[in-house]
């Protein structure tokens, strides 16, 4: 697979599934053996539950969520991509309540691709401090 295409099926995952909610995109996009390597230790980390993150906690929080890619690497079978994911407060947010202020989530992730589909992920992102701000 290119570079380019790789980089393509991140940027379709950012924009369908991120921000659309499209599961069947995500369906498309994430092998069934995928393993989240981010995930908190104990919890699941499957694609289920990298579904449910998009679709039950951050999507219902943040309306208007968008995802701004600022740049994506590529080396062998893995991309890397430094992005940012935003949107407005109106729902619950992992027990902070609705501020109706804009949350900002600076993301670094790696993923790696085989036969055209996310089979690992690992990453990095500034929710924790985003949390932080919208409690004071």
């Amino acid at each position: 697979m290119s570079t380019e295409s790789m980089k393509k099926i991140v940027r379709r995952f950012n924009a369908e599934v991120i921000e659309s909610g499209e599961r069947s995109s995500f369906d498309e996009l994430v092998d069934s053996g995928f393993i989240n390597r981010s995930a908190p230790p104990g919890t699941p980390n499957g694609p289920e539950s990298m579904w449910n993150t998009f679709e039950n906690v951050l999507r219902p929080a943040l309306r208007n969520l968008r995802v701004e890619i600022f740049e994506q690497l590529c080396e062998g079978d893995k991309v890397v991509t430094r992005k940012r994911i935003s949107g407005r407060h109106y729902g619950m947010l992992l027990g902070v309540p609705p501020t109706e202020r804009i949350v900002v989530i600076d993301v670094i992730d790696i993923v790696r691709i085989r036969n055209g589909r996310y089979v690992e992920h690992w990453g990095i992102n500034t929710l924790h401090e985003a949390l932080d701000q919208l409690r004071s």
